[in-house]
């Protein structure tokens, strides 16, 4: 007996979305949600928590940038 196939929900709209490959934009449900999550990163409203003392350790190590 085949099993259902996987369902989960968009993470920027919260819409049921076919975990398959007829879900081209999985997780997101559409194309309009992927690019309003992209935006969400490149606007730094989503960001991945880093460790402060560890960035200040290594900044050293890269050269200044030239603006």
């Amino acid at each position: 007996m085949p099993k259902p196939p996987l369902s989960v929900n968009c993470p920027t709209c919260g819409a049921p979305v076919e975990w398959s490959e007829q879900s081209p934009n999985r997780p997101f449900c559409s194309d309009r949600c992927k690019l309003i999550d992209l935006g969400a990163w490149a606007s730094e409203e989503h960001a991945i928590p880093g460790n402060e003392l560890e960035d200040d350790l290594f900044s050293d190590d890269l050269p200044p940038r030239e603006h």
